[in-house]
């Protein structure tokens, strides 16, 4: 197998100029978003008609285009959708990159035709979620950075769907799907394509450098044909806001390491145009920690200007990309023909007049197959050419010359033909208020930890504690009668089996119930045998999105803290749901602690902070492999309980309490009593852009 056999190249194309570049530098594949609901939405994106000739000119050129529909949407957003999922018919696209579960939904109804593939904001990070993912028609999905080359071989050896990858670009200290940084911070949503990227602005840790929320940009390149041979099909490179010199250098060196190694000048040019501090693998290699961490300095800024230019020159002209096999026919009393035959497409073109007797020169073969490979300034090399040339006979240079510029211009119309997917209408009424629920709200609680636990239970309805919590513990709990659930980690990286164990054992202990906030604890918990809870992971922001976690098998679900009262009141469906009503909110999961950057790690056991520019210090909790950045104050509503409407439970989110502590919120709660100290009304009515 060679190098680059099968594997994939998927390039940002943000702008028009940009896909040209990634095209003409060899990408098999562009991703790209349209106007609305896309991850990027500050990048310049395209118009429907912009769209529909982005397609055309990408598939002219051998190139696959896949459209970013990657952000969460709010019920009123879902006829947007809907007019995406129509256009995305129409104009020819060849998948759709998707991370709402409303939105999923609505793919599956409107455009079966069209493969989906899961983005990287569904934060799958198990086979146990790859398996959900093809159960929902996903033939795709993107694996997170955070896996090591170990993790990847692992879950790639037995993934039921292609696998894509993040091969190079910038890298969010934030498993993706799972920052809340942004949107709590200045009501920039990340799960909304609007992220202001507060985490590159100065936060310290301990003994840091200062910025130890920002990691170096992730590059891969040099491990391509050992992931290619792991299993994964598609290599994807970040950057649909960067500049197309960029995208030119990466594709490039993507190309060169797949046949071979990549040209130390282009190697050492890629990191000029664009990086931070320079590159690391320290995730694919497992070496996590401070030399992870860098920020964009003026140094990295400088270096960019003298090498734009001569990466320009990488995609200033068209490249022969695609193989054509030319047949060429002269035969006396019939006009030549050629046929010209790429991917599966097939051109004939003829002259006006048949062929003359040769008066001196006949034409011969090799000089006929001199002047059909000049396919200079098209995407088109002869590949192979085969002539039927009757004795004695010519044909002028300048006519075959117009023949072969004939064919191959009818080939390259014929490829850009897009092929139109069938597209169905939602059938859907519009959405419905749920009826508000007729009983008393009841009250969740979670514990980070059983040793958190009051003496006193009776008032909640479930209580959920961590999947790590000793079985007998749990046993002790659950034989005296208290509504224990577990909580299945966010993050699961290399903790598949282990999970699943757990699972069991609090199964055996008497636990029936289990909070997955993503779809690998979904799909764990099932096979479990446990009632599912929907955590505040799965994004859950419009009533599509409610109707499918149902579909899922989940009982109830907490609704994603990012929509306001009045959102959260007007979502329809039947599934009962709630509200995180009191806590410290997490706003980042992340593998590589933020305490790593300085003297020690939060996985030492202890507690530890980090502090941003204004002296706001925000707490870290390092527990299952992963560490969590929480809220600098906590969320209180206890004073607000009379305006949340059409809502079953509420949950209050319980970090570093006391057990005396968390007695007093809970009395708090009871009692509508007014907030003292430091607190936020976190997103509930602000919310988010």
């Amino acid at each position: 197998m060679t190098g680059a056999q099968n594997a994939e190249i998927l390039a940002p194309a943000g702008t028009m100029e940009a896909l040209t570049a990634a095209v003409r530098c060899g990408a098999d594949a562009v991703y790209l978003g349209g106007k609305l609901l896309n991850a990027r939405r500050n990048a310049a994106n395209f118009e429907e008609e912009a769209l529909r000739q982005a397609v055309r000119y990408c598939h002219g050129h051998g190139v696959k285009v896949y459209l970013t529909l990657n952000t969460l949407a709010r019920d009123q957003e879902m006829q947007e959708a809907e007019h995406m999922l129509a256009l995305s018919c129409s104009a020819g696209v060849d998948a759709l990159i998707i991370q709402d579960l409303g939105i999923a939904k609505l793919a599956r109804a409107c455009v079966p035709g069209i493969p989906m593939h899961a983005s990287t904001q569904m934060s799958v990070q198990t086979l146990a979620g790859l398996e959900e993912l093809a159960a929902l028609g996903f033939t795709r999905a993107v694996l997170p950075r955070e896996l090591s080359f170990a993790e990847i071989r692992e879950i790639a050896s037995r993934a039921p769907l292609e696998l894509e990858m993040f091969i190079h670009g910038a890298l969010c200290m934030c498993v993706s799907g799972q920052c809340y940084l942004s949107a709590m911070l200045g009501s920039r949503s990340g799960s909304r394509g609007l992220c202001a990227q507060p985490c590159r602005l100065p936060f310290a840790a301990p003994g840091g450098t200062g910025h130890d929320l920002s990691l170096k940009d992730l590059s891969l390149i040099e491990h391509i044909r050992q992931l290619h041979a792991a299993g994964v099909h598609s290599f994807k490179i970040e950057g649909r806001m960067k500049r197309p010199e960029y995208v030119a250098a990466a594709v490039t060196a993507c190309r060169q390491a797949l046949e071979g190694e990549v040209a130390p000048a282009l190697a050492a040019q890629l990191q000029a145009v664009f990086s931070r501090s320079g590159f690391t693998d320290g995730y694919f290699t497992a070496r996590r920690g401070r030399p992870m961490f860098g920020v964009r300095g003026r140094e990295d800024v400088a270096a960019a200007a003298p090498v734009l230019k001569e990466l320009a020159r990488l995609y200033e002209k068209e490249q022969p990309l695609i193989g054509v096999s030319f047949s060429l026919c002269v035969q006396p009393g019939t006009p030549p023909t050629l046929h010209a035959c790429a991917r599966s497409v097939r051109t004939d073109v003829q002259a006006e007049t048949p062929p003359e007797p040769a008066r001196s020169r006949p034409l011969e073969e090799v000089t006929a197959a001199r002047q059909l490979s000049k396919c200079g300034g098209t995407p088109f090399y002869a590949k192979e050419i085969t002539c039927d040339i009757a004795p004695g006979f010519t044909l002028p240079a300048a006519q075959l010359n117009a023949l072969r510029r004939a064919a191959l211009d009818a080939l390259a119309l014929q490829l850009e033909k897009t092929h139109q997917t069938p597209f169905h209408p939602a059938r859907h009424p519009s959405v419905q208020r749920r009826p508000q629920p007729q009983h008393s709200t009841a009250w969740y609680a979670r514990f980070a930890d059983y040793t958190q636990l009051p003496a006193n239970l009776s008032a909640y309805t479930c209580v959920y504690l961590p999947l790590h919590t000793p079985p007998e513990q749990l046993g002790r709990l659950v034989s005296a009668g208290h509504p224990i659930a577990v909580e299945i980690p966010r993050g699961l990286f290399g903790q598949e089996a282990t999970a699943r164990a757990r699972l069991a054992a609090a199964k055996k202990a008497g636990v029936a119930a289990a909070l997955a906030h993503t779809l690998d604890g979904v799909h764990m918990a099932r096979e479990a045998g446990m009632e599912i809870h929907g955590g505040f992971g799965l994004n859950l922001f419009n009533t599509a999105a409610l109707m499918q976690a149902e579909a899922l098998g989940i009982s109830r679900a907490t609704l994603s803290f990012e929509l306001t009262f009045a959102q959260a009141a007007a979502l329809g469906g039947s599934l009962p749901r709630g509200l995180l009503a009191y806590g410290r909110f997490p706003l980042m999961l992340t593998r590589n602690c933020p305490l790593a950057n300085g003297y020690r790690c939060a996985s030492c056991g202890q507690d530890g902070a980090i502090t941003d520019r204004k002296g706001v210090s925000f707490p870290i909790r390092c527990t299952d492999g992963c560490s969590e950045l929480l809220n600098s104050r906590p969320v209180y509503l206890a004073d607000r309980l009379a305006e949340i409407r059409n809502i079953d439970y509420l949950l209050l989110y319980f970090t570093q309490e006391s057990p005396e502590a968390c007695a007093h919120i809970l009395a708090q709660y009871q009692q509508h009593a007014a907030p003292s100290g430091e607190y936020t009304r976190g997103l509930y009515y602000r919310g988010v852009e």
